[in-house]
């Protein structure tokens, strides 16, 4: 009998170890395929297929293999700004791309500077001799500024260009925190640093509503400086004007109204948009319905690889909120960054330091390490240079002060210079339900910060000091 038991025991300890090894299988191939490079023999003549599912950013963020199996919604997909505009100037000279097709049937923006660079590599393509077309059911504001650069822009009937431009509000707490009896203790510096007040007030401050303007006017004025550069003929002055009795004036049909308005070129469905690009350069393959030759970006920029010739200079990507930590791709993680930057120093014989910042700030000591690693490479005779995205903000123009020289694109937010802490407290809340707090201290700072009792005066003095 004991000998039965522990051959069951063991049997069964093996059944259990093949299951985890092939789970461990099925994940390691999920990841495979999640990171699998195209297969540089797919390049053909045709089009460069320009598909921009997703966001474009500066870093994607690495896809979590077990999230994006457990999780009922797809991930947002991203397209790293960088490999739009290599593919882009590849496309120029390549003799198999004879044309380029930007598909945004599921475009969902970017920051208007990272829109603004695609803009002129399309631009650059058309200069080379080889025409443009855009596709998509609708255009936004993202979506338009770079079908405006399109040598013919196409459109679903059933769709329509509607165009916004920036603004819009946002939720404002004290009311709510005052009924639960919670008390924001905010400790800043800086009159516009406004990312506080949702705790504050009721409404926006005078100040953030004049600086926030202000940045919304500059950029509002890029946009349509660039899309009225970019397709003149597009009339869009009275659906910003008078959207709703320009929408009225074709009885709703939005398709019809982009098109009086030389918007859009033609209307047509996707397989209509595919029929035309075969006319021009073939059909795929396959023969598909509405299927036209062509090459994906990734298979573009497999064919050629990463650039190998001259002297190595690093360049380091700060994209997202700068966090304490470690994180990867997509993250700005103090530890994992200023890491890299030490590692680089360390190990690799380095020409120059390029940092890219596309972030609105965080975390003060991961700014600070960050900071004092692109310290380190200015010490070692090294040549800095910050290269500013969309948003270079607080934390992320902190990162850039050690630099020899700040390049700040045009449509680049930056500023937001001061600093903030939040803690709350429930003195107010807990006494509304018969809580009440007591006790004894031995110095001034016993027990703080204290929420349920408030913070004493000696507290709210050091910790403004600090933050100053």
């Amino acid at each position: 009998m004991q000998f039965l038991r522990v051959s069951w025991k063991i049997l069964v300890g093996f059944k259990d170890l093949l299951v985890l090894f092939f789970l461990l299988l099925f994940f390691l191939a999920i990841f495979a395929l999640l990171n699998a490079s195209p297969n540089p023999a797919v390049v053909r003549d045709g089009a460069l297929l320009l598909k921009l599912d997703g966001v474009i950013s500066e870093q994607p963020a690495e896809v979590d293999p077990l999230t994006a199996l457990t999780s009922s919604a797809m991930p947002t997909g991203e397209i790293r700004q960088r490999d739009v505009v290599r593919a882009l100037k590849l496309a120029e000279k390549d003799t198999r791309v004879k044309l380029v097709v930007v598909d945004m049937e599921r475009f969902m923006g970017g920051g208007q500077a990272s829109l603004a660079a695609i803009g002129n590599s399309l631009e650059a393509v058309k200069k080379a001799g080889k025409p443009v077309y855009a596709f998509a059911t609708a255009y936004s504001d993202d979506s338009y500024q770079l079908a405006a650069h399109a040598t013919q822009i196409w459109m679903d009937p059933l769709g329509g260009a509607i165009i916004t431009g920036p603004g819009g509000s946002q939720p404002y707490y004290k009311g709510l925190l005052d009924q639960l009896g919670v008390k924001a203790n905010i400790y800043r510096v800086g009159t516009f640093k406004s990312a506080v007040e949702p705790y504050t007030r009721s409404e926006q401050s005078p100040e953030s509503k004049m600086a926030i303007k202000g940045v919304y006017d500059e950029v509002w004025g890029q946009w349509k400086a660039g899309v009225a550069k970019a397709r003149p003929q597009a009339q869009l002055d009275r659906m910003l004007t008078d959207p709703a009795g320009a929408v009225e004036s074709v009885k709703g049909d939005l398709a019809q109204l982009a098109l009086s308005s030389r918007l859009v070129d033609k209307l047509g469905d996707r397989i209509a948009f595919g029929k035309f690009i075969a006319g021009k350069i073939g059909a795929d393959d396959k023969k598909t319905t509405g299927g036209f030759a062509h090459t994906p970006m990734d298979a573009l920029l497999a064919s050629y690889g990463p650039a190998t010739a001259g002297a190595q200079i690093g360049v380091v990507t700060i994209a997202g909120t700068i966090v304490d930590g470690e994180g990867g791709p997509g993250t700005a993680a103090g530890d994992t960054v200023s890491g890299l930057i030490y590692d680089a120093l360390d190990n690799k014989d380095l020409k120059a330091l390029v940092v890219r910042v596309d972030s609105p700030g965080g975390s003060v000591t991961a700014s600070e390490k960050i900071r004092l690693a692109i310290e380190a490479a200015k010490a070692k005779k090294i040549p800095v240079i910050v290269s500013m995205a969309n948003l270079a903000a607080s934390g992320g123009y902190w990162i850039s002060l050690p630099a020899d020289v700040i390049f700040a694109d045009p449509a680049t937010i930056t500023g937001s210079i001061g600093i903030f802490g939040v803690i709350p407290s429930a003195e107010a809340g807990l006494a509304k339900i018969g809580v009440n707090a007591d006790g004894v201290k031995t110095t001034p700072l016993s027990g703080e910060p204290d929420i349920l009792n408030g913070f004493s005066p000696e507290f709210d003095r050091v910790a403004q000091s600090a933050i100053e």
